[in-house]
């Protein structure tokens, strides 16, 4: 089986999973984050090597005060479960938390720094959270770093190529397989530089419904595909 190496998840579709079964809305998140642990364990059975998460994009911040709030809590309360799970050490999963983490609150700010320093070293296994992420903010923030680069003297103007600019970004590998549920088709954001050649499957089925299965049909139709990259 030709196993991606990278696989990237557009978590969609909690609430209104929780709407079908008449929950609250920040109880499909719930569930969702249930289902993350599960993906994790599937990623590992496969040999996947990164797992990169869309967790909760910046135009997310519109939502309801106490849907967020709600969903912050979540947040911290698995980050606090990664610092001490036995498998982050046990199987040295290296957890990254990327976006602008300054729009978080500081209690979550404080746990998720340190779930990157505790585990910065470990090399097995990557696992990104994409957490007030956007893609274009992501393009935005590299392109004023290389442009302070310049304006300092550090680097040459002349120097710039895609490969640089990739070194500025905050995840720079490109995912194999881009996998969204919930029933939209469209990219919203996610991993605009990186995702140029990725293949992309959307699903029809709310993410806290995805199973193994599921992951295993995605896998299957990724093997069946051609990548050309262009050529």
């Amino acid at each position: 089986m030709s196993v991606p190496k990278h696989i990237g998840i557009i978590m969609d579709g909690n609430r209104r999973f929780a709407k079908r079964l008449m929950a609250k809305p920040w109880k499909g998140h719930e569930w969702g984050a249930d289902k993350v642990e599960k993906i994790i364990e599937w990623c590992d059975d496969l040999g996947v090597k990164e797992l990169t998460l869309y967790a909760l994009s910046i135009e997310n911040f519109d939502r309801p005060k106490k849907e967020l709030d709600y969903l912050f809590s979540i947040f911290k309360k698995e980050a606090e479960r990664l610092l001490t799970d036995e498998r982050v050490y046990k199987n040295k999963i290296r957890v990254m938390f990327v976006g602008r983490l300054h729009l978080l609150p500081k209690d979550l700010q404080e746990v998720v720094y340190k779930v990157m320093e505790k585990t910065k070293k470990h090399d097995k296994f990557l696992l990104n959270f994409a957490v007030a992420y956007s893609g274009q903010a992501e393009i935005l923030d590299a392109t004023i770093k290389i442009a302070k680069q310049v304006k300092e003297g550090k680097l040459n103007i002349n120097k710039i190529n895609e490969e640089l600019f990739k070194d500025n970004l905050e995840l720079k590998d490109c995912p194999d397989l881009i996998i969204r549920s919930g029933g939209e088709v469209r990219t919203s954001n996610f991993m605009i530089w990186q995702s140029a050649y990725s293949e992309w499957i959307f699903l029809e089925k709310m993410f806290p419904e995805f199973e193994k299965e599921d992951f295993m049909n995605c896998i299957q139709e990724y093997e069946n595909r051609q990548r050309r990259f262009g050529r």
